[in-house]
């Protein structure tokens, strides 16, 4: 029965496909039902725009039931499916649809149906499916559907529908799935949901529910998702959480509303004794954690981080399997010296690696016991908190360790000799305590230190020149300490560091050493409140990625050097308090700069009037008598000729004039080539896509965002660039992809892809937030696009995953018949929009499953417009006779025939690329597999086995999630069998 259920749906998805050129044998039928007949006529009087002619084979000419859309029952010949998605049609949804009595799917998705959803529907006593997905559906979800007593599934998202969800749904025993995401709906969860036995799905995302999730939802033994995010919702599930699965306990506490609260109750240990994960991350959480937990003897995974917990920490004494703990960010612990006894019932933990304990009331000294842990723990967390003591001597037992994090606490004495043993140690953070001594030179052995935080402690003596041995560091912070001496050369020779260096608020003497110049890397230099002198090093320019500057509060003197012309993407300078001379350099007027301060100095002479220096509130000049001009804002003196004579007392009059003439001269000139090459950079930026908020994104932050581009976070590689996930300082999730620009065709693909993106907006294309233009580490051209983060990858990776690449505890990713469906009309609903709703129709040329990324909900997303091409209204269509000089456009296997014969750009290609999509998805071979060849491709492969082969070419795949199905819940249906 799965079987023969599976190949009728297949039939209708390559029937609805006869655009692409597959043809299908038609089934003939016998005189029907006069009444359903009748019935769809009524149905195609209120469609009033069939744009793709769906509805003109509804006619006489041929029997209802071989009209497209429409499938008869064999028997009687009676309409069961009314099957018409994503046909663009307009109109209203007849309720003469009452009299398809047989009716068991009813299919309107990706349509622009709008008005209400007529209360008639609910005189369908068979119908199982209701799919009105992605129309304009508004008013009330009617109650009389809940008369449909058969009803499987309820799909109604993406529609303008309000009031509240019918508490008489709550009588549909058979109901698995029931989804409304992206409407208006408001009111509460009804309570009569908790008697929907067979529920498996649950999603009103994006709407206006408040209230609470109801305890009665702890009955449903079945479910296994709900999706409330994105409304006014005050979750309380802990009364009935004993009586939730397992498998939905997991997934339920990462529901994504962040307001989670009430109490753990105190028995939950009992009730589930065997559950492996248990996470209530970032939720509101109150009370205690209950002791009952050590009876989890099955927990590998506990992440209560992020809550209001408080009180003593229970005894793990029998949890053996134990790997992650978080228990940070909290309230736990009361500043007492046996706070962490706990410790000591972690001893037989034998696989423990991560133990997160920063941020809460946890007081005392570290106990010996932690000497007792797995050798395998990764890293020491105990930040924000108020522990005290000395560095004890077993942390050199733990090879493992990557990170200590003891910061914000009341540590003191010195740092001890063991730390040097720690050679895996990356990332040392003992800032915000009581530390003294010197900074020891052994910590120069430290060679893959990447991070070194010493700040805000009483450390003195002079900074170990040993520090520059640690050439992986990114970030190096001893501020505020009694630090004293000149700056050694060698830290400058830290050519890794990116992040920042941080010297600020010490006793600091001598000048910056040219060696500055070594650091191209560095993001933000900051040597402020120190007792340096000197001239600012011309060598400084030639730190290109320098973002912010802060030299505040020390004797420099001199000029501000031109060579500092470089520092293009300077975004904060702060030289104040300090004994600089000269003129304020004009060329900063052409920078990004956000905030200048340049005030308690001794510059003279006319200030710039454009860029920064327009912005009285960013920027600080008080201080320096002797300047004039500038914008009427700033309201300084004018500057005469008496200023001019006064600043340049020892020139004559004549010479004064000569010399000024020969400057304005100059001046002109290179105003008129900067002021064309600021207008010129201008211009290209601003047809950038932006983000709605924080519009300017460094190349900097993309840096620290991705943590230094690396490797780990690399997501994919096309053929101009590579795409790293990052996250900005704000939290927000991203993805970056970086143009390789020496890549012939990457600039050109770039200005392509935001050309595309900024001119066009839909739900299933990939959101853009902003372009990155600058330069990087070597003062070389840097272009990136910054898009919304897709948490489940590309389609691709889901069609063909390579078990090689999942960890032991992840699934195999697999998509099942509904899924792939829902992805199919995701992206034909991108295309239309690109090739008719566009100002301009936009031809995608590259559409292949790489390019289909994949929200947390599966939703798709078309991506990468780097080979995109607006065309003509009046060529969008091309015909394959036209010819052009264009390359072949797209990738092999999925780009149209006729562009390798010259033919122009169309829609047409992306209409070819989309049918191969489609024929990938659900055969699982690609259009390059090695069984095509000689002529014999992925459409002859399918052509040959329609329509009675069908199941010799679907997916394997989709059959094993059948079988495995049945085989668990014996005579439990799927949901292809229904």
């Amino acid at each position: 029965m799965a079987l023969f259920s599976l190949v009728a749906c297949l039939n209708i998805l390559f029937l609805s496909c006869s655009a692409l050129g597959f043809s299908l044998v038609a089934t003939t039928a016998l005189n029907g039902n006069e009444t359903d007949r009748l019935a769809l006529l009524e149905f195609k009087a209120k469609v009033v725009d069939d744009p793709m002619g769906s509805l003109s084979s509804w006619n006489d000419s041929i029997h209802f039931c071989q009209w497209l859309g429409v499938i008869c029952s064999r028997q009687h010949q009676r309409v069961v499916v009314l099957g018409l998605q994503h046909q663009k049609l307009t109109g209203s949804i007849s309720p003469y649809l009452r009299n398809l009595s047989f009716l068991r799917e009813l299919l309107l998705d990706n349509n622009s149906f709008h008005q209400q959803i007529p209360p008639e529907l609910g005189h369908l006593k068979r119908l199982r499916l209701l799919w009105l997905r992605n129309n304009s559906l508004g008013g009330e979800i009617p109650t009389n559907i809940s008369s449909c007593s058969k009803l499987v599934e309820v799909r109604l998202s993406w529609n303008m529908l309000v009031g509240k969800i019918p508490m008489e749904f709550g009588s549909l025993s058979k109901l698995q799935l029931i989804q409304a995401p992206r409407n208006s709906l408001t009111g509460g969860i009804p309570l009569s949901f908790g008697n929907l036995s067979s529920l498996v799905f649950l999603g009103f995302s994006s709407n206006s529910l408040v209230g609470s999730i109801p305890d009665s939802l702890g009955q449903l033994t079945k479910l296994e998702y709900i999706g409330f995010s994105e409304n006014s919702l005050s979750v309380c599930l802990v009364p009935s959480l004993p009586h939730f699965s397992i498998s939905l306990l997991s997934l339920l506490f990462f529901v994504p509303l962040n307001q989670i609260q009430g109490t753990l109750p105190s028995d939950m240990g009992f009730t589930l004794p065997n559950l492996s994960y248990f996470g209530i991350s970032g939720n509101r959480f109150t009370g205690t954690i209950p002791f009952s937990v050590s009876n989890m003897s099955n927990l590998a995974f506990l992440f209560i981080d992020g809550n209001k917990l408080i009180g003593k920490v229970p005894t793990f004494e029998n949890l053996h399997d134990l790997r992650h703990i978080d228990i940070s960010g909290n309230s736990l612990g009361s500043g007492n010296a046996n706070d962490l006894s706990f410790i000591s019932s972690l001893r037989n933990a034998s696989g423990l690696q991560e133990l997160g304990l920063s941020n809460n009331n946890f007081g005392g000294v570290l106990p010996d016991s932690f000497g007792n842990l797995s050798t395998k723990l990764v890293g020491l967390s105990v930040g924000n908190n108020q522990l005290f003591g000395s560095i004890p001597n077993w942390l050199s037992i733990f090879a493992n360790f990557s990170y200590i994090d003891m910061s914000n606490n009341q540590f003191t004495g010195n740092i001890p000799h063991d730390i040097a043993k720690l050679a895996k140690l990356q990332r040392l953070d003992l800032s915000l305590n009581r530390f003294s001594g010197e900074i020891p030179s052994f910590l120069g052995n430290l060679s893959i230190l990447t991070e070194l935080r010493l700040d805000n402690n009483n450390f003195y003596g002079s900074i170990p020149s040993s520090l520059g041995k640690c050439q992986m560091l990114n970030a190096l912070n001893i501020s505020r300490n009694s630090l004293s001496g000149i700056i050694p050369p060698q830290v400058f020779g830290i050519s890794s560091l990116a992040l920042y260096l941080d010297l600020s608020h010490n006793q600091l003497t001598g000048s910056l050493p040219m060696e500055i110049g070594n650091m191209k890397n560095l993001g933000e230099l900051i040597v402020a409140k120190n007792m340096l002198s000197g001239e600012i090093p011309s060598t400084l320019g030639s730190c290109v990625r320098l973002e912010k500057i802060y030299m505040e509060g020390n004797f420099f003197q001199g000029i501000i050097p031109s060579s500092l012309i470089s520092l293009r993407g300077i975004q904060f300078l702060d030289v104040s308090c300090n004994n600089l001379s000269g003129q304020v350099p004009e060329y900063l007027g052409d920078f990004d700069l956000q905030y200048f301060n340049f005030s308690y100095n001794d510059f003279k002479g006319s200030l710039p009037t454009k860029g920064i220096f327009k912005n009285a509130s960013a920027m600080s000049w008080i201080g320096n008598p002797k300047v004039c001009g500038g914008t009427p804002e700033l309201q300084l003196p004018r500057c005469n000729f008496e200023q001019s004579k006064k600043i340049t007392s020892t020139l004559t009059f004549k010479v004064i004039i000569s010399m000024v003439s020969v400057i304005l001269g100059l001046s002109l000139l290179l105003s008129f080539f900067v002021l064309y090459w600021y207008k010129k950079s201008k211009t290209v930026l601003s047809s950038y896509p932006q983000r709605k908020s924080n519009s300017k994104v460094s190349y900097q932050s993309l840096l620290q965002a991705t943590d230094g581009f690396s490797s780990t976070n690399l997501i994919g590689m096309g053929g101009f660039g590579s795409v790293y996930k990052g996250i900005l300082d704000d939290g927000t999730i991203i993805a970056v992809k970086v143009l390789n620009l020496s890549h012939r065709g990457a600039t050109k693909s770039f200005k392509a892809e935001c050309d595309a993106l900024r001119n066009i907006r839909h739900r299933n294309l990939v959101k853009v937030l902003t372009a990155c233009v600058g330069v990087d580490h070597q003062g070389n051209n840097f272009k990136a696009l910054v898009y919304e983060f897709m948490a489940n990858g590309n389609l691709e990776e889901w069609l063909h995953p390579n078990p090689k690449e999942n960890r032991d505890d992840m699934v195999l990713k697999k998509l099942n018949l509904l899924q792939r469906l829902n992805i199919a009309i995701d992206v034909a609903g991108a295309l239309e929009y690109l090739h008719r709703y566009c100002q301009t129709p936009l031809v995608h040329c590259d559409l292949k499953p790489s390019n289909v990324l994949l929200d947390s909900e599966l939703v798709a997303h078309v991506s990468d417009f780097g080979l995109a091409r607006f065309l003509p209204i009046a060529t969008q269509k091309s015909s394959t006779n036209q010819t052009s000089s264009i390359v072949i456009r797209g990738s092999i296997g999925y780009t149209a025939p006729e562009y390798g014969m010259g033919s122009a750009l169309s829609t047409y290609g992306d209409v070819y690329s989309f049918g191969m999509l489609l024929l990938e998805m659900f055969t699982g071979k690609k259009p390059t597999d090695d069984i095509f060849r000689d002529g014999f491709n992925l459409h002859n492969f399918v052509e040959v086995a329609l329509p009675d082969r069908v199941a010799e070419i679907v997916d394997p795949i989709l059959f094993q999630e059948i079988e495995e199905a049945q085989s668990l819940s014996g005579k439990k249906k799927s949901k292809l069998d229904e």
